[in-house]
């Protein structure tokens, strides 16, 4: 009985703690308002913002003029426009894309990012990136998970979260969403839902030296039972924000 207790108190410790973090929605600037409203932005990327919420993910993650973002895995660039858009002439994004998921991904990438003179691409092999200088953020969306599939890389976590931590200049945010699992699966469903449990990821994150700074339920939807392949739910699944900040 006392064991369960205890396990019990620690439990509603860290839920506790993690319910002081939860985020209430953040103010969105007019640089960010202005960046989502872009003419210029594909209508398919538009037709995905009442799910996406990108005004206020964009907000609750600090992103501001002038900074360096470093975005892993752009993919088709749904952010890296916005990013682009934010961070201004003054600013830089780098898009950190993997050679491992062929000409295709990277192709997106580039016709994404065509024109955008503050966005430079970097390829590299899967589970790790480059980055020339220091940034600001370092965001991932939807692919923390990717890390875990051994049949795209053997990745070490640790190393990869320390690679992270060393990219960023002291105060920056390490930026993670990602598609929520079932409460004490961890990364097991990885490979096959794509999905990852939020405390795996805190528990990694936080083991690179990284503190919690925020979490936002911005995009958690109730209705998503975490037991479905999130393509068959066509993304619209119960997703985690998380921020993180380097002391």
């Amino acid at each position: 009985m006392l064991v369960r207790s205890l396990i019990a108190g620690l439990s509603l410790a860290a839920a506790t703690t993690l319910g002081a973090l939860n985020a209430s929605a953040a103010p969105v600037p007019d640089y960010i308002a202005k960046a989502v409203a872009d003419p210029s932005r594909p209508a398919d990327n538009r037709a995905l913002d009442a799910h996406r919420k990108p005004a206020e993910t964009l907000a609750f993650a600090g992103v501001k003029p002038g900074m360096t973002v470093g975005e892993f895995l752009p993919g088709g660039g749904y952010y890296t426009r916005m990013l682009s858009d934010v961070v201004g002439p003054n600013g830089k994004v780098y898009a950190l894309e993997t050679t491992r998921w062929g000409d295709e991904n990277v192709n997106a990438t580039k016709a994404a990012i065509a024109g955008l003179k503050n966005v430079t691409l970097d390829l590299a092999p899967f589970g790790t990136f480059h980055l020339p200088e220091k940034a600001d953020v370092f965001w991932t969306t939807d692919n923390y998970h990717d890390l875990h599939v051994e049949k795209y890389g053997k990745v070490d976590m640790a190393a990869f979260d320390k690679l992270v931590f060393d990219s960023l200049k002291p105060g920056g945010v390490y930026f993670i969403i990602d598609h929520a699992a079932a409460a004490g699966t961890g990364a097991k469903d990885a490979a096959t839902l794509h999905r990852i449990e939020m405390k795996t990821v805190i528990d990694e994150v936080t083991a690179a030296g990284f503190r919690l700074a925020g979490h936002s339920n911005a995009l958690h939807n109730a209705s998503d039972d975490h037991t479905k392949k999130v393509f068959d739910l066509h993304f619209n699944t119960d997703q985690f924000i998380l921020k993180f900040r380097k002391p």
